[in-house]
C-alpha cells in the first residue's frame, strides 16, 4: 500500500513538472515573439501590397526612420539606399509630420547621384501610417518642368527670332519712304524688303509646321510613299538654292523603296537636310543624297562637305532655335527650326535622325523609317 502511493505521488509531480516546463517554453515562444516583432516593425496588413503595386514613389519608416518598406521607384530614384531616407530635405518633412502629427505636401528640387548629375521636381505628401509609421508618397514632376522651361524658351527664342525680321520691314519700310525721289534707292530697299518678308514668311510656316507636326495626329491619312519620288522633289526644291552657290547634288539609290507615310511632310524633312547642307557647304562642293534599304529599315542620308559640328553640339542641333554658331545663321538665314521639324517628321514616321559630323570636314545625316510592305490582302503594314 506504501509502495503504490509512493508511485502515484512520482507520478503525479512528473506531470506538474513536465506541464510547467510546456508552459515555460511557450512564456519563452511568446516574449521571444514579441521581442522580434520589436526589432523587426511589420506595416499594417496590405500596406505591403500597396506600396510594391506602386508606380510613383511610396516609402513607409518607422519611428526611427528607418524603411520598412518602399516601391520600386523610391529605389530607382535614388531616394533610399541601405534601408534609409537619402536626402535631408524628406527627412526633415517627415520629422515634422511625426513631431507635429499634421499631413504635410511640399514641391522639393533634388539632386540624384554627383553634384548636378540629374535633377528631380517632386510633389511630395507625408502623413502618419497608425500611431507608429510615416508614409511618405512622391510624384515625379521633372518632366512637367522640362516642359515648362521649353515653353519658355520656345516663347522668348520664336519673340527674339520675329523681332529681327519685323524690325528691318519697320526701317526699310521708312527708308523706301525717304529715298522716293532715288529710284535706285527705292529697288535696293525694295529688294531687302522682299527678301525680310520672306524670312518672316518662313519662321511663321515653320513655327505653324512644328505646331501641326506635335498635334495628335499629324500624318493624316497614311498611305505608301516611294523614296525616290520623295528625294527627287526635296532635290528639285532644293536645285536653285545650290545653283547659286555652285554646289553640286548628287542623288544614288532610292528606286522602288516604299514606306507608309504622308509624302508632303517627309519632302519637308528632306529637303530640310539638303538645305540645310547647302546652307552651310562652301562654295564648288558636293552635296550627296543617298538612300539604301536593309533589314526592314529605309536610310536616307544627305552628305557635306561643310564646316562640320562640334561633338559638344550633336546632340543639340535638333532643339528648336539651336544654332551652332547664330552669327553665321543670322548670314544665311536659317530660322534654327529646320532640324527640329526633321526630328519630329521622321519620329511621327516610327523611325529616327542621327547625325555624324567632323568639324572641318563636313556631316551626314541619316533618316531611319521602317520600309512598308504591301500585303496580299491589300491591307497596308510596317516592317521594323
Amino acid at each position: 500500500m506504501d509502495s503504490g502511493w509512493l508511485v502515484a505521488a512520482a507520478l503525479a509531480f512528473g506531470l506538474l513538472l513536465g506541464a510547467g516546463l510546456v508552459i515555460a517554453v511557450v512564456v519563452a515562444h511568446h516574449r521571444g515573439q514579441r521581442a522580434v516583432a520589436v526589432i523587426t516593425p511589420q506595416v499594417p496588413d496590405g500596406v505591403d501590397a500597396v506600396i510594391d503595386a506602386l508606380e510613383s514613389v511610396g516609402i513607409v519608416l518607422d519611428a526611427s526612420n528607418n524603411v520598412i518598406t518602399s516601391s520600386p521607384a523610391a529605389v530607382s530614384f535614388g531616394l533610399v539606399w541601405n534601408q534609409a531616407l537619402v536626402h535631408p530635405e524628406l527627412i526633415d518633412i517627415v520629422d515634422r509630420v511625426r513631431r507635429e502629427g499634421v499631413p504635410e505636401s511640399d514641391e522639393l528640387h533634388i539632386t540624384r547621384g554627383p553634384v548636378g548629375a540629374m535633377d528631380l521636381h517632386l510633389l511630395v505628401r507625408v502623413a502618419r501610417l497608425g500611431a507608429r509609421y510615416i508614409l511618405l508618397l512622391a510624384d515625379d514632376r521633372t518632366e512637367s518642368y522640362r516642359l515648362d522651361d521649353v515653353r519658355r524658351d520656345f516663347v522668348a527664342n520664336v519673340s527674339h527670332e520675329l523681332k529681327t525680321p519685323i524690325g528691318a520691314v519697320g526701317l526699310l519700310a521708312e527708308a523706301v519712304e525717304s529715298a522716293a525721289d532715288e529710284p535706285e534707292e527705292v529697288r535696293r530697299f525694295a529688294r531687302r524688303l522682299t527678301s525680310e518678308s520672306a524670312r518672316l514668311a518662313r519662321i511663321t510656316n515653320e513655327i505653324i509646321e512644328l505646331s501641326r507636326l506635335q498635334a495628335k495626329d499629324p500624318l493624316g491619312d497614311a498611305a505608301l510613299v516611294d523614296i525616290g519620288i520623295v528625294v527627287a522633289r526635296a532635290v528639285d526644291e532644293n536645285h536653285v538654292g545650290a545653283e547659286s552657290k555652285g554646289i553640286e547634288l548628287v542623288r544614288k539609290g532610292g528606286k522602288h523603296v516604299e514606306v507608309l507615310g504622308n509624302e508632303p511632310l517627309l519632302v519637308t524633312a528632306v529637303g530640310n537636310l539638303i538645305s540645310n547642307a547647302i546652307r552651310y557647304s562652301p562654295e564648288g562642293s558636293r552635296v550627296g543624297v543617298g538612300v539604301a534599304h536593309r533589314d526592314g529599315l529605309v536610310e536616307i542620308a544627305v552628305t557635306d562637305q561643310g564646316i562640320g559640328i562640334a561633338e559638344a553640339d550633336r546632340d543639340r542641333v535638333f532643339e528648336r532655335f539651336y544654332r551652332v554658331d547664330a552669327a553665321r545663321s543670322r548670314v544665311t538665314g536659317g530660322s534654327g527650326l529646320g532640324l527640329s521639324i526633321v526630328k519630329h517628321v521622321v519620329q511621327n514616321h516610327g523611325g529616327d535622325v542621327r547625325v555624324w559630323s567632323q568639324p572641318g570636314k563636313g556631316s551626314t545625316f541619316t533618316i531611319r523609317l521602317p520600309e512598308a510592305t504591301a500585303h496580299p490582302a491589300g491591307t497596308l503594314g510596317v516592317t521594323a
